[in-house]
This record gives structure tokens, C-alpha cells and sequence, in this order.
């Protein structure tokens, strides 16, 4: 089982990852975005005219399928695939985050797998904040009706569902900030999850 200590020479082709879990990684990229984007549209579900709700909902619900799957595969899929190989709950995996902080401070990019120490720690931080706009998201599908305001519990659940969002976006600024500086230093970690290219280089 992988500790997420182990480090990788700068440089290193990124290891190829199955066409299943770049699929689904897509697919949380589509619908992530598309949910993300309609909910600055969602307002209107107040009002007769609740177009942008629709909309929002629909893909919220698209999401929220996704991130059924990957919870499932994260569980019970195949053993570098479970999220008890890379979340950092140890200690062994919580010191391998501290150096990747201590190298940050440094000016320098650690050199890690793509879940390996700091890269965990966000990593488990967005599946906690994707898991609840996904969770808070479907009860909102089922239980709120467009056209009326929502009261009590679910203008509870609804005012945190909205909070959610700013940690997602956070979250996405610091994933894709990550895979930029990664790229610019010579590590294009996206080419690992978006390219076939990787499989042929990894056979030569």
C-alpha cells in the first residue's frame, strides 16, 4: 500500500492512470464546472420563471451521480484506487504533508505522486467539499419546490449548500494553480489524466 511518502525525480513521466478513472475524472470536470457555472443562475427558483434552477438542479444531480461513483470506486474499487492507499490519516502520510510544506517555503515544488503528501491533504479537503454540495444538492433536488421559498431545515441546508460553493471554488484554484506551476516545472501531471500518450510512453 502506498504511504504518499514516496517521492518521484522532477521530471518523471507522470504514472498513466486506467482509462476508467480518467473518465470519471472528466466527468467531474464537466459536470462540476456545468453545476458550478448554472448556480449563479439558481436564484430564480423563488419565482415563477425558475429556468436557471432547472438547469442548476439538473446538473447538480449529474454531479452529485459522479460523485456516487467515484465515492464507490474510492471505497471498493482496486487497491491503489481506495482512498485508504493515499488519504493522509497516519502519521507517516501527515509528516510526508508537513516537508511538502516545509519545501513549499522553500520556493521548491515537492515531487510526489499525483495523491502523495500535500496533494492528499487537498485532494481528501475537495472530496469532502464535492461530497457535500453533491449530498446538500440532491436533497435540495428532491425536497425544494421551485416557485416557493425555502424555510426551516432546508433554508438551513440550502444556505450551507451556497457556502459550500466558496470552498469548491477555492479548491479548484489551488488544483488547477498546482497543475500549472507542476507543468511549468517540467511535470505535466494533466497529460496523466486527459492523454493516451502516457500508456506508449510508459511501453518504451
Amino acid at each position: 500500500m502506498d504511504d504518499g511518502g514516496n517521492r518521484q525525480t522532477a521530471g518523471a513521466v507522470p504514472d498513466a492512470i486506467d482509462a476508467l478513472t480518467r473518465s470519471i475524472h472528466l466527468a467531474m470536470v464537466v459536470c462540476g464546472m456545468a453545476a458550478l457555472m448554472s448556480g449563479q443562475f439558481a436564484g430564480d427558483y423563488k419565482s415563477a420563471d425558475h429556468g436557471g434552477f432547472v438547469i442548476h438542479r439538473w446538473c447538480g444531480i449529474a454531479m452529485a451521480l459522479v460523485m456516487l461513483v467515484y465515492v464507490a470506486r474510492g471505497l471498493s474499487g482496486a487497491a491503489a484506487q481506495r482512498f485508504s492507499s493515499w488519504i493522509p490519516f497516519n502519521r507517516r502520510r501527515l509528516q510526508s504533508v508537513w516537508q511538502d510544506v516545509l519545501t513549499l517555503t522553500r520556493l521548491q515544488l515537492p515531487e510526489r505522486p499525483l495523491h502523495g503528501g500535500l496533494a492528499g491533504l487537498v485532494q481528501t479537503a475537495g472530496l469532502a467539499a464535492f461530497g457535500w454540495m453533491a449530498l446538500s444538492g440532491a436533497l435540495l433536488f428532491f425536497w425544494l419546490e421551485p416557485g416557493s421559498r425555502a424555510t426551516g431545515t432546508l433554508r438551513l441546508v440550502k444556505k450551507l449548500h451556497e457556502a459550500g460553493e466558496m470552498v469548491v471554488w477555492c479548491y479548484l484554484a489551488l488544483h488547477a494553480g498546482a497543475v500549472f506551476w507542476h507543468a511549468v516545472a517540467g511535470r505535466p501531471l494533466w497529460r496523466s489524466m486527459f492523454c493516451f500518450t502516457l500508456l506508449n510512453e510508459k511501453k518504451k
